[in-house]
């Protein structure tokens, strides 16, 4: 069976990535602002670097984190009630304090004197919810969206990998620190063409379900999701991104007529990456698909199928395992 989950070895690669000591010179912030940033179907002004930013949800702060922004954060949310702190993380924000498990209120930001937050849709907010960019801007808070979640508020192309590199390089532009994101994203495009050149040939993409949770009906990753990029890029195809949604449920029948030959799992919260899959072999309708005959599952934690730095690593677990028979 392939069964395999971010190896132990890579940690202090991505925790040295995440808590780079690298010395940058320090950017003036005198001519740089204001600056005009677009996040999804707005264009947001910047009169100033902000001073109390908060990020929501795991994959999130580590883009804040990539870019060495824990001193202009004055906290977190979203994150321990999902089930989704690791020990790189926990090691990242350090003493930064999460203010809120899951998604926070209005008060909750008014309270840390936030002036900047980084979220997205269905990452810390909802459309029609209480915080979003148009209720939050009243209170001198600017936010910033996830590219990939753009697509519940408007038309958007499919997921790629450019989406990740567009916030940083905006996240870059937003806290000044423009040359530290060129260069990390720089760093990520040179490690993916790399590996992808070194990558032995797939007589045709390898066919891919992403299953996040549910039974009566399983949530997944369509054509907007990050995992389709991730896919992709490991020389896959998602059998669901014909569907112009980042993460929906859809029903059985599609998973069993589209006949995936790997299952990806993508582990976090109450229920463990071992009882989906468990879940998945019980099932009756599932038990002649490819993937299950076969065994093939790979997980990814949340954190590598959600937008973030650890994108690239995912590929390359993605891309062992459609290599793997």
């Amino acid at each position: 069976m392939i069964h395999l989950s971010a190896p132990f070895k890579y940690t202090a690669i991505i925790l040295t990535s995440l808590l780079a000591n690298t010395v940058y010179a320090a950017q003036s912030d005198t001519g740089h602002y204001p600056i005009e940033i677009k996040s999804c179907d707005r264009v947001v002004t910047f009169e100033s670097k902000p001073k109390a930013a908060v990020s929501n949800d795991v994959n999130l702060t580590e883009m804040m984190l990539a870019l060495g922004l824990q001193d202009e954060m004055v906290g977190v949310t979203g994150i321990s009630g999902w089930k989704t702190l690791d020990p790189v993380l926990r090691a990242g924000i350090g003493e930064l304090p999460e203010l809120s498990p899951k998604y926070p209120t209005k008060e909750v930001l008014l309270g840390a004197d936030t002036d900047f937050y980084f979220a997205g849709w269905n990452y810390g907010m909802r459309v029609g919810g209480g915080v979003t960019p148009d209720t939050l801007a009243p209170l001198g808070i600017n936010v910033y969206e996830l590219s990939e979640s753009c697509v519940h508020i408007m038309n958007k192309d499919k997921v790629s990998m450019d989406d990740l590199y567009n916030d940083l390089t905006n996240l870059g532009r937003i806290f000044n620190v423009e040359e530290r994101a060129n260069k990390l994203v720089a760093g990520y495009k040179k490690e993916l063409k790399e590996f992808q050149a070194n990558l032995a040939p797939l007589a045709h993409p390898t066919k891919v379900f992403v299953y996040d949770s549910g039974e009566e009906q399983p949530f997944t990753a369509g054509m907007n999701g990050m995992p389709t990029a991730l896919i992709e890029a490991a020389g896959g195809k998602n059998i669901i991104d014909d569907v112009q949604k980042n993460w929906i449920k859809v029903g059985w029948e599609s998973v069993i007529d589209r006949a995936p030959e790997v299952i990806v799992i993508v582990n976090y919260g109450d229920v463990t990456a071992q009882q989906k899959i468990d879940f998945l072999r019980n099932h009756s309708g599932l038990k002649d698909i490819p993937a299950v005959k076969n065994n093939r599952f790979v997980i990814l934690e949340y954190v590598e199928a959600t937008p973030g730095p650890r994108n690239i690593q995912a590929i390359k677990h993605l891309a062992k395992a459609f290599r793997t028979k």
